[in-house]
């Protein structure tokens, strides 16, 4: 591989890296900042230039963080919002044959239309809060708070917690002759750990029942991940995520998922927390978030390339290379005992079975138009998984001839390989795609920018080319 770095430039040391500069680039920035300081949470660190990059500084974004926040504040908008959401939710005690997503749309949905209302009514100073908490109890707390304690959940969460009953008793996270379909296992073993609280604490009290709930902590991973991310791609150190996490939480996008099963949620988070911890140049703590993502399910895997291609643009070769010994070293560690001891049983229920190629079909469906095409038998099944592989090709071929630049442009490209795979996988929800929308959502809120490009250091020389990294 050819190095994009030039000879003769020393590496960067800086708050973007987390290291402490060097004194040479010390007094050049002490030198360069005597007419005006730069304003604090932006870097004064050089920027690698590569190869076919234009060096004029990018045009400012047509949507700047200032107007998507004050088209955020206004009552209209978020009236809208409030609306949508609630006629979301009451579709499901209509259309849903699954009791537990009848009982979320009962009790979100006037949950939603209180908060348009408290939009609408309220001061705007206090308008967006209010809204926001009302819809959280009414969306998240009060029906998961319901469903814990009466133990009702979806599937996958009664599989996560056997898996990690098997795993303490038998060593294995996998039954060896599924039967039925809650008899598959679809998830890598590091996905047993969310079950390990149930038990360690049973289910004999009412606290128990609701600590013990993987879904409890499917959703502190999530959360911790969004805002540890949100910490590294921050411009500045005077906003709190928490009415925009607040949101994006009790949005139906999360909070169905949340309170019904909410498997999916660490994966969100952790995706999102590698690709802000890439950018930083944190490459030890992103190759252990990779491999954790890597070790929950094998549709995280795309995430290692393109985190690694990421600092492998800004940083050069060792920090990539660092990033990625660590990724695929720490997930062989977990995962190879089970492909030593249960080949079999993890291929046939980690790979075939949530592709739809074994004889106990997957219960996730959704008129995607993968499962469309694969309702029509083999033929239809086949030209699905030649359409996803056909694609994913093409957003390969993209990420090699542009690699991402910015945190950003990396979850976009995350984003879009995961759409396309789930739409035009023979087996899908449309749940599985608030894992791109969030990544496309989430590094956004935090950088406070919607472009996917790098900020340009005010201060800068227009048309200066931005400095390489030295060689090494």
């Amino acid at each position: 591989m050819v190095s994009t770095r030039t000879p003769g430039f020393s590496r960067p040391r800086g708050r973007f890296t987390g290291r402490r500069r060097t004194p040479a680039q010390a007094s050049a920035t002490e030198a360069s900042s005597r007419a005006g300081r730069p304003p604090r949470g932006f870097s004064t660190r050089p920027f690698p230039r590569q190869r076919g990059e234009s060096t004029f500084p990018p045009t400012p974004d047509r949507l700047s963080a200032a107007g998507l926040a004050e088209l955020a504040s206004m009552r209209t908008v978020q009236l809208l919002g409030c609306l949508i959401a609630a006629g979301w939710a009451a579709a499901f005690p209509l259309v849903s044959d699954l009791a537990n997503q009848r009982l979320w749309g009962l009790i979100a949905a006037p949950a939603y239309a209180l908060a348009g209302l408290l939009c609408l009514t309220l001061p705007r100073r206090v308008a967006a809060h209010a809204a926001a908490s009302v819809a959280l109890v009414g969306a998240v707390l009060v029906p998961l708070g319901l469903l814990a304690l009466h133990g009702r959940h979806q599937s996958e969460v009664m599989v996560v917690e056997r898996s990690a009953h098997l795993l303490l008793t038998t060593g294995t996270a996998y039954l060896p002759h599924p039967v039925v379909v809650t008899d598959y296992n679809p998830y890598l073993p590091a996905m047993s750990l969310f079950g390990m609280p149930r038990q360690l604490l049973g289910d004999s009290t009412a606290f128990a029942r609701v600590a013990g709930d993987a879904r409890i902590w499917f959703a502190l991973t999530f959360f911790a991940c969004l805002l540890a991310a949100w910490r590294l791609l921050r411009p500045s150190r005077d906003r709190a995520p928490l009415l925009p996490l607040a949101v994006l939480t009790a949005s139906p996008l999360i909070a169905l998922a949340l309170v019904v099963g909410g498997v999916d949620l660490p994966l969100i988070g952790v995706c999102c927390l590698a690709m802000a911890l890439a950018e930083r140049d944190r490459t030890v703590g992103a190759g252990l978030v990779l491999a954790l993502a890597c070790t929950l399910k094998w549709t995280a895997w795309p995430a290692l390339p393109v985190a690694v291609l990421l600092l492998w643009r800004l940083y050069g070769r060792r920090p990539a290379a660092r990033t990625a010994l660590i990724g695929v070293g720490v997930s062989a560690v977990v995962i190879l005992p089970s492909v030593v001891t249960q080949a079999d049983a993890l291929a046939e229920q980690v790979v075939r079975f949530p592709l739809g190629m074994t004889a106990i079909r997957t219960p996730a469906g959704s008129p995607l138009p993968g499962k469309v095409l694969a309702g029509f038998g083999p033929v239809g099944h086949s030209i699905s998984m030649a359409l996803m592989t056909i694609a994913l090709i093409g957003v390969a071929i993209w990420l090699l001839a542009r690699p991402p630049v910015s945190a950003i442009a990396a979850a976009d490209l995350l984003a879009a390989g995961l759409a396309i795979a789930f739409m035009l996988a023979p087996a899908g929800r449309f749940g599985y795609l608030a894992l791109p929308a969030v990544l496309m959502i989430w590094p956004r809120l935090a950088a406070r920018r919607w472009s996917s490009r790098r900020p340009v250091p005010p201060g800068r020389v227009r048309g200066r080319p931005l400095p390489a990294l030295r060689r090494g």
